[in-house]
């Protein structure tokens, strides 16, 4: 049974893995040459990685509206974007340009499609499924509302994502035997992944209602748990699995997702 205060060197592969923070190597080991024991541990340190990368928004956002006069929203919402992206490499949304790729050119062969997942070349459909999501995140991030409500919105909103990331291997088989996929589906301390899920979900409902909007958080729960339910049938029917390329998709779809409907709902 993993102990949470023996997870230093898993959260720091975490943090490696996830962002562009830079922390020192951990034996001299990129996160992607972990242990599968490291790698399937450093998983439960996820959604802290997320909640480290929405304080880092939050912080910017803060910054840019308390400068003399008003922050324009749509400059502020490039800076968070930008900010956004830069801040974890483009991870997941590498995957989520191959998904694109790989469901349109696939043409319905699960053959076909982990062909062009593992191809680097970033295709037509990819660049549309980039452009969409990263313009619905703009939008939401130039509406988002004032206060509070925006600024939980902003922190939770990454750590939620990232909830995704235990939630997929907890339902989901891997699509191939070998990777970063199985390694983690494998591996994942599943007693202790639950445990960190379910306390990610309570947190998010729990801070919102504090701040008077604890039906935006039962929504954005359901939002999430709506889009890994549609995700991970697709990849069940297309793939039989997941990948490490599926996973980073629900990443940005949730993201792209969460803001949406939380400025849907609560308008300045």
């Amino acid at each position: 049974m993993t102990r949470f205060w023996d997870l230093h060197v898993p959260c720091l592969y975490a943090f490696r893995f996830l962002t562009r923070v830079p922390l020192p190597a951990v034996a001299d080991a990129s996160p992607i040459e972990a242990s599968p024991d490291v790698l399937g541990r450093s998983a439960l340190c996820y959604p802290l990685v997320g909640l480290f990368l929405g304080a880092l928004l939050l912080l910017l956002w803060l910054g840019v509206v308390s400068l003399p006069g008003q922050a324009p929203a749509l400059a502020t919402a490039a800076l968070l974007v930008a900010c956004w992206a830069w801040s974890t490499g483009g991870l997941h949304l590498d995957g989520l340009g191959d998904c694109a790729d790989a469901w349109v050119g696939g043409l319905g062969s699960r053959e076909r499609t982990l062909k062009i997942l593992k191809d680097p070349l970033t295709g037509s459909m990819g660049v549309v499924a980039l452009v969409l999501v990263l313009l619905v995140k703009f939008a939401a991030l130039a509406s988002l509302p004032q206060g509070p409500a925006g600024a939980l919105i902003l922190l939770l909103t990454p750590a939620l994502a990232r909830s995704q990331l235990l939630a997929l291997p907890l339902t989901t088989g891997s699509a191939r035997p070998d990777g970063l996929g199985a390694a983690l589906q494998q591996n994942l301390p599943r007693r202790e992944a639950s445990l960190v899920l379910a306390l990610s979900v309570s947190l998010a409902v729990l801070l919102l209602a504090s701040a008077g909007h604890w039906m935006l958080g039962v929504a954005l729960v359901g939002t999430a748990g709506l889009l890994l339910f549609v995700w991970r049938r697709s990849m069940l029917e297309r793939l039989g699995g997941f990948t490490g390329d599926t996973a980073g998709a629900l990443v940005e779809l949730t993201e792209a997702a969460l803001l949406l409907v939380a400025v849907l709902l609560i308008a300045d």
